[in-house]
């Protein structure tokens, strides 16, 4: 399978072992159990699975945002222990600041950082030429559809160029078209940057058309119960490629395997 980042090699994330666990008031609670996921430079892995089986939690501890119990997780090559700094993180909601334009939204991230200032507003117009946002450069989040704030999101996530991109259902609360739109902007610029990418969604259709692989997790306490690769090309049209036999066939095995799930639980 051609990709763009053919000529890299290495593991930009590793878990090993990972367990996780809460306490409430109701007791003990585990999120995660024994997860292994090896994620090489510049692979796109897409995360499914029911509600509550952890998938956001993985990608909180990745991020340095939740401790683990038991296991390791490294980014680079270096345990992950405390909040990263070398990653971008995309939310469900775009979290834009009503009073600040699309422009200082994305360069909000250069603040933050410190980065310096010239080079960040010259990746700043980098990223809004890239994603379709030119001309709306000084618009505010409420002059944006759903999608376009998206994609200043987006840019803000990616505007220090970050070794690995986390998303969590970024596009869960767009209508159908716009997210289909979307995922061809993400697969476009994923393309074109060769970040590292890990996505969680609900959607099969969109886990198997942007990844080259996608992991399916159990009910809770979380684990992998499957890595399915997919064998499609790097260019990927929309919707010739839900037509085609390799998509069907990944597709059909992740609803299958969540559908187990399901009957399971």
């Amino acid at each position: 399978m051609s990709t763009p980042t053919d000529t890299r090699t290495g593991t930009a994330v590793a878990v090993d072992g990972l367990t996780v666990r809460f306490s409430s008031n109701r007791g003990e609670v585990t999120a995660l159990h024994d997860v292994d996921l090896h994620v090489g430079l510049g692979e796109f892995v897409s995360i499914v699975g029911p509600s509550g089986c952890g998938k956001s939690t993985l990608l909180k501890v990745v991020a340095g945002l939740t401790d683990p119990s038991g296991g390791s997780v490294e980014l680079g090559g270096a345990s992950v222990r405390g909040p990263q700094r070398n990653i971008g993180y995309v939310f469900q909601r775009a979290a834009l600041l009503e009073w600040r334009t699309v422009r200082k939204n994305i360069l909000l991230q250069a603040e933050m950082r410190g980065m310096d200032k010239r080079a960040a507003a010259a990746e700043c117009d980098r990223l809004i030429e890239m994603t379709g946002l030119g001309g709306f450069e000084n618009a505010l989040p409420h002059e944006l559809s759903g999608g376009m704030q998206q994609r200043v999101s987006l840019c803000r996530a990616l505007l220090h160029r970050p070794e690995v991109l986390l998303m969590d259902e970024p596009f869960g609360a767009l209508d159908a078209l716009t997210r289909e739109r979307m995922n061809v902007e993400l697969h476009r610029i994923w393309r074109e940057t060769g970040t590292t990418v890990l996505l969680v969604t609900h959607s099969v259709a969109e886990a198997v058309y942007l990844a080259n692989r996608v992991v399916v997790m159990s009910p809770r306490p979380g684990k992998i119960i499957e890595l399915l690769d997919v064998d499609l090309p790097a260019h990927r049209e929309y919707a010739t490629t839900m037509e085609t036999p390799e998509f069907i066939t990944v597709a059909n095995r992740v609803r299958e395997l969540l559908g187990a799930v399901a009957q399971a639980d």
